[in-house]
């Protein structure tokens, strides 16, 4: 065997004096879950780690599940700045995305109607891609008005039913209007308001995990 010019074969070559050989970089190969949504997918005001997505990852793990979870909540975004950012979420070819967005238009009076639209084009494109879609319902205050309100509320089981995915009825369900479990702005859950979100999340997950198994 001819070594190229200049160098050493494999076999005797050292390593240079101060440096040590790095093993290569552990690449994880579990399928993709990812999260994408707002800051009550982020975890705003808590540790990284007792995020929902976090929880879901340790659920996975006991279970023996062997996903990865990624948790792509952006805080302040509404269902808009989501679609925008559809292509990096489907650069990681995840297997399920948890779609969890829509709290920001309601609470900013975004026309139900255009929030259904980018709730659509999110779902037909993950669909379209061969992804499972977990769809999270979101509930807001009537500071709009009882019309508004309901037709909010509505706009995400219809969507549900439309795409027959899985379906998550409230994010915050057990959580919402619970003192104990929300932070000081009333709005963003405490740790362990985030395990009953999480709760809330797996109790639709999970199926969609055993029909794919």
């Amino acid at each position: 065997m001819v070594a190229a010019c200049g160098s050493r074969p494999s076999s005797e070559r050292t390593a240079e004096p101060g440096r040590s050989e790095q093993p290569p970089a552990r690449v994880d190969s579990r399928p993709v879950i990812a999260a994408l949504g707002d800051s009550l997918t982020a975890g705003l005001g808590v540790d990284p780690s007792r995020s929902y997505p976090a929880r879901i990852q340790a659920k996975l793990d006991g279970a023996g599940y062997r996903y990865r979870v990624v948790n792509a909540g952006v805080s302040g975004d509404t269902s808009a700045q989501g679609l925008n950012r559809l292509d990096a979420i489907r650069e990681l070819e995840p297997e399920i995305v948890i779609v969890a967005l829509g709290a920001n238009d309601g609470l900013r009076g975004v026309p139900v109607e255009s929030t259904r639209r980018n709730l659509d084009e999110i779902v037909r494109t993950l669909k379209a891609d061969g992804t499972e879609v977990v769809l999270a319902g979101m509930e807001i205050p009537p500071n709009y008005g009882p019309e508004y309100t309901a037709a909010f509320r509505s706009m995400f089981a219809d969507l549900a039913r439309e795409h027959e995915v899985a379906f998550v009825p409230f994010l915050l369900q057990g959580v919402g209007g619970h003192a104990a479990l929300n932070q000081s702005d009333g709005v963003h859950p405490t740790a362990e308001g985030y395990v009953r979100v999480a709760e809330n999340v797996w109790k639709a997950l999970r199926p969609v995990l055993d029909r794919r198994s």
